[in-house]
């Protein structure tokens, strides 16, 4: 197959930055630092703040606003009730602030797909979203956005990304469905009759506060049976908090936007977002991406969704099959069901599929290494891409000495489960410009998208810059179908 590398290079660069909350270690620290604060006259505060504007104020949008936050996160530190100054609760606020070079380590594992709005392109022109998994201090993965266009020849173009960088917040109004919130921890085993009749007298949509109130209220009433009742509340909270929602400023550029780690599986970051445009059988177009969440000990598979790009919904997999990696949500529905690829052990290829989104609990094998570049494992690269063929499917295969390349399979269009053809060499590998990075050896993508004939793969280099590479389409379904 003839690839060609388009010479594109997206880097990391350490100047984006975003600033983030600063949790001292302990809570006496937090009490000294206060204190520390409050010792100072006022115009030593005035002094110390409009140092502190006059450092960081121009690298970031509305940071004033974030002290303001974390005043009032830490206020009840504070000794007594004596009024403060606004000078001084911004310089406590940046006490307990900080900035984080959110891809200061790597840019890489891209998906792309087709951007919301195409208008004002020239003929032939297709406008798109990359995600890219950025990578900072303490190996914490987040996801990041650039846009750019590509046209009927198959040129890229990547447009300049924003001097600012600011993470989301979470939207505090967010309701939860009262139905496929239980139905999620009756999966969890956390259901057993303590909790349902607690959250029975909540709305059908129901919010993360009134779902504290409820289980506060009820941990006071319960006396004897705390020792049984805390634990479940804590875990029904768990669930609660690892679904949530975010919203970003509508007017900031993409490239401004980040999906940054909020809940707890997911302190240790974001991984490798597989993002897809999904049509629903109504016609309705939906964006969808599954990531894989961690921890420091355990990946969590999660999906996110959002229909502009501003405000996203994070939800939890639930289900037997809901394990590993890899997993990549088909474009729409086969037969009426949600189509999922998957990698529960680590090794092999299968397919899921599903009356509901959340919840996943057969799978079917379809492919295994079968070629010695995938001797050690193979797994998808991004959802499958709808052509006449079939499904087509880029894969990646490990091989000696743990090197990754891209491969393609080809999936029948009514039964995905039954192989047309792949791919007996790799279609990309690293080439000699590649092969260094945080990962050595490594070619990688999270989804490629088809133009005008021409298949376009955003691909990472060795775990730490993105590049770009196109094939004719063609081509690759002729050898597939050979």
């Amino acid at each position: 197959m003839h690839v060609t590398r388009t010479g594109i290079i997206l880097r990391p660069n350490n100047a984006r930055v975003l600033y983030r909350p600063f949790e001292p270690p302990l809570p006496q620290r937090a009490l000294r630092i206060v204190g520390r604060v409050m010792e100072l006259d006022e115009a030593d505060v005035d002094q110390l703040l409009g140092d502190v504007l006059g450092e960081f104020h121009g690298r970031h949008q509305r940071l004033v606003g974030f002290f303001e936050e974390r005043f009032a996160a830490v206020r009840h530190h504070l000794l007594t009730d004596r009024p403060v100054s606004r000078a001084r609760q911004l310089l406590i606020g940046s006490y307990f602030t900080q900035e984080y070079a959110l891809e200061s380590a790597a840019l890489f594992n891209p998906s792309i797909i087709l951007h919301p709005d195409q208008a004002g392109l020239e003929p032939g022109e297709a406008r798109f979203i990359l995600s890219v998994r950025a990578t900072g201090e303490g190996h914490v993965s987040s996801v990041g956005f650039r846009a750019g266009t590509i046209d009927a020849r198959g040129a890229i173009t990547i447009d300049a990304p924003s001097g600012f960088v600011t993470a989301p917040h979470v939207v505090a109004s967010a309701a939860y469905d009262k139905p496929l919130f239980l139905s999620k921890l009756a999966e969890l085993g956390i259901a057993n009759g303590l909790i349902e009749p607690v959250i029975a007298p909540l709305e059908d949509r129901f919010t993360l506060h009134d779902l504290e109130k409820v289980l506060a209220v009820t941990s006071r009433q319960h006396g004897s049976r705390r020792r049984e009742w805390e634990p479940l509340a804590a875990a029904t909270l768990a669930l609660a908090r690892a679904n949530y929602e975010i919203e970003c400023d509508a007017a900031s550029d993409l490239s401004e936007r980040v999906i940054f780690p909020y809940s707890p599986a997911e302190t240790n970051g974001i991984e490798d977002a597989r993002f897809v445009r999904f049509i629903d059988d109504d016609g309705s177009a939906r964006y969808y991406a599954t990531y894989t969440a961690f921890d420091g000990n355990v990946t969590l598979p999660q999906i996110v969704e959002t229909d502009d790009f501003v405000r996203f919904r994070v939800s939890t997999l639930n289900g037997p099959e809901i394990a590993n990696k890899g997993f990549a949500l088909f474009p729409r529905r086969i037969r009426g069901s949600y189509v999922m690829l998957s990698r529960q052990d680590g090794e092999n290829v299968f397919v899921m599929e599903s009356e509901m989104l959340h919840f996943w609990h057969a799978r079917r094998l379809v492919m295994r290494p079968s070629c010695p570049w995938e001797y050690v494992q193979i797994g998808n690269c991004g959802s499958p891409i709808e052509t006449d063929a079939g499904w087509l499917v880029l894969t990646h295969g490990v091989g000696p000495m743990r090197k990754y390349s891209i491969g393609a399979a080809l999936l029948d269009l009514d039964d995905p489960t039954r192989v047309i053809g792949r791919l007996e060499e790799p279609l990309l590998s690293a080439n000699e410009n590649e092969r260094a990075g945080y990962v050595p050896n490594v070619v990688y993508t999270c989804g490629a998208l088809v133009h005008e004939g021409i298949l376009v793969i955003p691909y990472s280099m060795s775990d730490y810059a993105t590049s770009f590479a196109t094939v004719p389409l063609a081509d690759l379904l002729s050898e597939l179908t050979a």
